[in-house]
């Protein structure tokens, strides 16, 4: 099996993929298991199905959805020219940021416990670690590409609130901005073996004047293992995109 990788205006080479010892053929419409404390398990490699929401996260949302503040709405504009894709972050070899990294044509590995979630992208070798242990956002956290998350347990979904980014990426290729005040809530919710549900909540009154949610789909790769992502040895593209 292979994975293509396609970015915008940034061509990335196919890579392999670590296969999984041979075995009983998974049913991906099986119930979603359970963890020993009753929680639902949703651990495991997860594909975010092709590059949709990566290249536009309001690509399912009707025109005019997105409830731009006026200085957004004009930068957003501008980066849909294109004329700007060397200043994206992930161009540049830099984290792609939430939830831009939730939709990247790449898997993501799922760990599990009682007091944390931990999150492991190939896209980038990047991680993110959730706080289960019932601490809230931080105020004063300190910024960061990935923003500092906390989770919780609302009946069977898990819901993650992440805040203190730093305002530097893109949600995604298109262009929605984003700013420091931005808050992410996501909501993962396993339907059943092979299937779960993502909703993604933006909130960043800085650059929108009210929230806006966009719904994704995740499905479970249970014959594979993440691969090594290394985006410095492979990054010839920047110099051949427009922008400062």
């Amino acid at each position: 099996m292979k994975r293509g990788w396609c970015l915008l205006l940034i061509g990335l080479p196919v890579f392999g993929q670590w296969a999984m010892p041979a075995g009983k053929k998974t049913s991906l419409t099986a119930p979603a298991p359970r963890r020993t404390d009753g929680k639902p398990d949703i651990s495991g490699v997860w594909n975010p199905n092709g590059n949709r929401f990566v290249r536009d996260i309001a690509v399912d949302l009707k025109p005019g959805a997105v409830p731009f503040q006026p200085w957004a709405e004009a930068v957003y504009k501008e980066r849909l020219t294109g004329a700007h894709s060397k200043e994206e972050s992930d161009a540049n070899c830099l984290p792609q940021g939430v939830p831009k990294i939730d939709g990247a044509p790449a898997p993501f590995k799922i760990f599990q416990t009682p007091g944390e979630v931990v999150i492991l992208h190939e896209a980038f070798n990047l991680w993110r670690q959730i706080f289960m242990d019932g601490r809230k956002p931080l105020k004063d956290a300190n910024p960061t590409w990935l923003g500092y998350s906390v989770g919780r347990w609302d009946g069977d979904t898990l819901v993650v609130e992440t805040t203190g980014f730093n305002g530097k990426t893109w949600l995604d290729q298109v262009g929605h901005p984003a700013t420091e005040a931005l808050h992410v809530t996501e909501r993962f919710h396993r339907k059943d073996f092979g299937h779960m549900d993502l909703q993604i909540t933006i909130d960043d009154p800085k650059a929108y004047t009210k929230s806006w949610t966009v719904n994704e789909d995740l499905t479970l790769d249970p014959d594979t293992e993440l691969i090594e992502f290394i985006c410095n040895e492979n990054n010839r593209d920047v110099e051949h995109l427009p922008g400062r």
